[in-house]
């Protein structure tokens, strides 16, 4: 922004203009200062002919009855006293602004168009050109942005190249003054500029096998230094392989009636191909990313038949791998923003991604944001247009590799507000938890208040200071950012927080926002217990743009010449700031005791490798323990969140050599609102359950939430941060890593150690005739029996049955092609859920079970109603079907058979029906996404709610009745499977004329009950 409006420029040249007309008095002095290359002017003393200055030229002040009259100013307008303005072609200050911003210079030619500049501590230098606005006046106004450190907009991305290939990086940063100076560094060492002749690409010619490695940037302006992320670069030899075309070995779990009895789960290896990346086509030069980015994937599937008992299991197995062209990685947040006291969902909130507004939250609060390509932190602030919320700043963890995550989101409720007199000082404490002393207060003196153009403002101010007090361990979940800052070495760093408070001024009676001078921050020093803090303790304010936290002030001991006080009074340090454009504060320290920790969740309480799960958003809250009380901790430090890959997630912590239990931590886990639980530890903790080897568990103390009272939840665990001991052989191999070994956190292998979660929602099994990962969307493969058959948009189908019965029992859903003519009667893949049982109704429970939903298949050709068989495990008959469902199978034919009463058969509908009907549509970029909404609908029986409490009799499709069978029986499934016809007898006889076939059709396939996990 170079100028402000004309019409501001009019008003300045009047305001100037008016006050040159009035006579100042011997005794009141001016507030305009001047500088020259020779002696300074005192205050009041007359300005110096511009013409006797030295490189003044004629053009420009050679007009001794002319006047050029300026301000400077904010980008919002606010002045700046004291800057230092002189005219472009001239070294040192021409004059110095006074309070209200404005300066005059006698003797610059109306016409000249004179370039003024203008510089000020903390700000980057403006420029500004002088308008005419008369005969003998001209205007000007210049603008200063506040100086903020660099911060990147694009990262250097991983290439792979053969040998004699090129390849461009590509590093972009932004603050302000905008970065002009890169650096670029190899293996950590800085490549020589004049060789390399690099600025913000960097490009590599002719590339050799020592070249290979990691590649990072630097970026600089008058602020700092910023570090990107790292790219790491293959140099492929003369005749390697990018893509070894043998597929690595994926197992996936078989239904349990494809095995041998007794002998476990049975597993098959359906191969997969490592979605890493291969050379660009020889041709291809894009200077800054891979327009035709080919990838390690799928070349050819083979059919293979699984023979279980009594019937045939078709599979696809992955036979060939290949260079092939990238599914674009598309990476999916969604979520909802809730009250952090209520729960109450923060309705319509403007959602800003940096600076650009991209939407709103809906009605219930849920919101949806696509990750912009290679970024490496997504910053989101939610605004409440109802202004009692604090804006909620949020770095949402998100994968990388494009699969979808779920979070909910904490607003914090503004505190209810006080009236201030603007002439008085005012004091407001902060933290103000039950039985506990104010962790410090804000001090406001008389007379700080000023309206955003700079004029002190006098009346009743109305304030809200809301403090987020990490003594009150709930207060975590709502606090701001992520608790990072840059360092003196462009390095995302740590910091752990003794308090946040937000500062909302408004003049009382409007919406009006008041600014203030300088004012005091006041810290308890007794609250400060951690040794070396008191020292360290600085004041910080978040920027919004980019979630980071920057440095206003450090703290100074309150009279420090003073006499020394008593034993039993406090202590005060003291820091100051200036309320402006930022209202987000922080009492930080920056920690240097850091590690990584190693967190892995798997499908089940078994724990199996090949099981781990995607996806997950892991969070560790960093605890300060009371003195001998590991398992009562008096704070909350700081938080951290990563979400798990392939290889699970390493998240950084605080953590100490010396005394183990320094730092403690409190590790959870979610997954689409679903709480993970991690490894037991009652009656004491085992190594091979856990994940993490003996004796590095015992001095790690791990305790999972509910070991001290059972009744407790358990969703999280507890360990003391204990960092490795050098030279000690039992904890190099993890679960915690030294800072500078986040690589090896990273690539560690299952076998090393690690702690474990396992997901509570076990009893459900999953199977796919072509194989596809989830949580990997580059995995996803071509083909007409593909339970997903679009990879850029998937839907998810759920049905809800409600069995009536003592228990809960298993029910799966069997999907196989219904009305295409190269699918139907051919099997796309089983599914089966554990009902569960509703609180409020101990004889009844439900399952929300997924069918493939129907719809065009991988050719875009044709659509495919599949034919979706329910069955429930056990002795159970069917007794009703929800009406509006049944009506809409009869009136889109064709139906599917219905002589099976102990079964319910449909040709799944196309239109996204609704909970009115029992069925739960949800379309998502990301199927893992898709699916846990439509869970959390079907659990709540509403198209728009979400819940993990079982709603048994809201929103059901079809209900079971089941009855245990009598003693020495076999079940309904096992009778089923050895020989249906007997058992449909057995059922006619017991329910008389209970059910009448409605159309002719072949059975469904049946399947022996599995109690198989996912």
């Amino acid at each position: 922004m170079a100028s402000l409006s004309p019409l501001l420029c009019l008003l300045v040249a009047a305001a100037h203009l008016a006050g040159a007309r009035v006579t100042t008095s011997p005794e009141e002095p001016t507030a305009t200062a001047w500088s020259f290359e020779g002696p300074s002017l005192r205050p009041g003393q007359p300005s110096p002919a511009l013409e006797d200055w030295e490189g003044c030229s004629s053009k420009t002040c050679r007009c001794p009855d002319h006047i050029l009259l300026g301000s400077v100013v904010t980008p919002s307008g606010r002045p700046l006293p004291g800057a230092r303005v002189s005219l472009r072609d001239w070294s040192g200050a021409v004059a110095i602004t006074d309070a209200h911003g404005t300066f005059r210079m006698p003797g610059v030619c109306a016409s000249s168009r004179a370039n003024v500049s203008a510089q000020m501590d903390g700000f980057s230098a403006g420029l500004g050109q002088a308008q005419a606005n008369g005969s003998i006046s001209a205007v000007v106004t210049v603008v200063l942005n506040k100086l903020e450190k660099p911060y990147l907009v694009k990262h250097p991305e991983s290439r792979v190249r053969e040998t004699g290939q090129n390849v461009t990086f590509c590093c972009k940063a932004s603050g302000t003054p905008m970065p002009k100076k890169y650096s670029w560094f190899h293996n950590g060492t800085l490549l020589d500029r004049r060789e390399h002749r690099y600025g913000a690409h960097l490009e590599v010619r002719g590339l050799r096998p020592d070249q290979a490695g990691t590649y990072h940037c630097k970026a600089w302006n008058d602020a700092g230094t910023v570090r990107s992320g790292t790219a790491r670069l293959t140099v492929l030899a003369p005749g390697q392989p990018a893509c070894n075309p043998q597929p690595r070995e994926h197992l996936i779990k078989l239904p349990e009636d494809c095995g041998q009895p007794g002998s476990g789960p049975t597993y098959l290896d359906v191969g997969l191909c490592p979605d890493t990346l291969c050379p660009s086509p020889a041709d291809s030069s894009p200077r800054c990313g891979d327009a035709g980015s080919r990838c390690c994937s799928v070349r050819r599937l083979e059919s293979r038949e699984i023979h279980c008992s009594n019937y045939v299991l078709p599979v696809k197995v992955v036979a060939e791998c290949g260079c092939q062209k990238c599914l674009p990685p598309r990476g999916l947040v969604r979520g909802r923003v809730l009250a952090s006291d209520s729960g109450e969902p923060l309705s319509f909130a403007q959602i800003l991604l940096g600076q650009e507004p991209i939407g709103f939250t809906s009605y219930q609060g849920d919101f949806t944001i696509e990750v912009p390509p290679s970024a490496q932190r997504l910053v989101v602030t939610f605004v409440d247009p109802s202004g009692e919320f604090v804006d909620t700043v949020s770095v949402l963890p998100f994968d990388p590799r494009g699969g979808g995550v779920y979070h909910d989101v904490k607003a914090m409720r503004k505190k209810a507000p006080v009236i201030l007199d603007a002439s008085e000082s005012n004091t407001i404490p902060l933290g103000e938890l039950e039985d506990e002393a104010p962790l410090g207060e804000l001090v406001l003196p008389a007379g700080t208040f000023r309206r955003a153009d700079g004029e002190p403002y006098t009346g009743p101010v109305e304030a809200r200071v809301t403090f987020v007090d990490p003594r009150d361990l709930t207060s975590a979940a709502a606090a701001p950012s992520d608790l990072r800052f840059v360092d003196s070495d462009g390095e995302l760093a740590p910091l752990r927080t003794y308090g946040m408070f937000s500062v909302d001024l408004r003049a009382a009676g409007s919406a009006e926002q008041l600014q203030t001078g300088p004012v005091a921050v006041r810290v308890n020093a007794r609250q400060i217990r951690m040794a070396g803090h008191v020292e360290a303790l600085k004041l910080w304010s978040l920027n919004p743009d980019t979630g980071l936290w920057e440095e206003e002030s450090g703290f100074q001991r309150e009279g420090a010449a003073a006499p020394r006080v008593r034993r039993e009074e406090r202590v005060f340090l003291v820091g100051n700031v200036e309320i402006r454009e930022r209202r987000l504060f922080n009492l930080d320290v920056p920690e240097r005791r850091r590690c990584f920790v190693k967190v892995r969740a798997y499908a089940n309480d078994k724990f199996t490798p090949s099981e781990q799960v995607e996806g997950v958003v892991v969070t560790l809250v960093n605890l300060e323990p009371a003195p001998g009380f590991s398992a009562n901790p008096r704070a909350w430090g700081r938080f951290d969140s990563a979400v798990t890959g392939p290889n699970g997630a390493c998240l950084p912590a605080f953590c100490d050599a010396d005394r183990p239990d320094a730092y403690t931590a409190l590790v959870t886990a979610t997954l689409g609102g679903e709480e993970l639980e991690p490894a037991p530890s009652r009656p004491r903790p085992l190594a091979a359950t856990v994940g993490v080897a003996q004796p590095y568990l015992d001095r790690l103390g791990y305790r999972r939430t509910d070991h001290d009272d059972p009744a407790l939840k358990r969703n999280g665990f507890r360990i003391n941060l204990a960092k490795p001991r050098p030279g000690d052989a039992a904890e190099a191999n993890g679960p915690v890593y030294p800072w500078r070994s986040l690589r090896e956190c990273q690539d560690a292998p299952v076998t090393a150690s690690h702690f474990r979660f396992a997901r509570v929602e076990a009893d459900k099994y999953e199977y796919n005739v072509v194989p596809f990962r989830e949580g990997a969307p580059a995995s996803w493969t071509g083909d007409l029996l593909a339970w997903w058959p679009n990879p850029q948009e998937f839907r998810a189908c759920f049905l809800k049955v409600q069995i009536q019965g003592p228990q809960e029992y298993m029910v799966r859903a069997h999907n196989a092609g219904g009305s295409h003519p190269r699918t139907r009667g051919q099997l796309y893949g089983l599914r089966d859920a554990r009902s569960v049982r509703d609180p409020e109704r101990p004889s009844m429970s439900a399952a929300c079970v997924e069918f493939k939903c129907s719809g065009m298949l991988f050719d875009q050709r044709q659509v495919d109603r599949t034919l979706v068989t329910i069955m429930p495990q056990g002795s159970c008959r069917r007794v009703a079907v929800n009406g509006l469902l049944r009506d809409y199978l009869a009136r889109h034919p064709p139906s599917a058979p219905a002589d099976d009463p102990a079964a319910f058969s449909m040709l799944a509908p196309l239109d996204p029906l609704g909970h009115n009907y029992g069925v739960y549509t949800v379309t998502d970029q990301s199927p893992r996404l898709a699916k846990e909404i439509a869970i959390g609908r079907c659990f709540d029986g509403s198209s728009d709610g979400f819940s993990r409490e079982m709603k048994a009799d809201a929103g059901t499709a079809v209900t079971f009745q089941c009855r245990e069978p009598q003693a020495g029986r076999p079940s309904l499934f096992q009778r089923l499977l050895e020989s249906p016809a007997t058992a449909l007898g057995d059922i006619r006889r017991e329910m008389g004329e209970a059910a009448r076939a409605q159309a002719q059709a072949t059975g469904p396939l049946r399947t022996r009950r599995g109690r198989a996990r996912q």
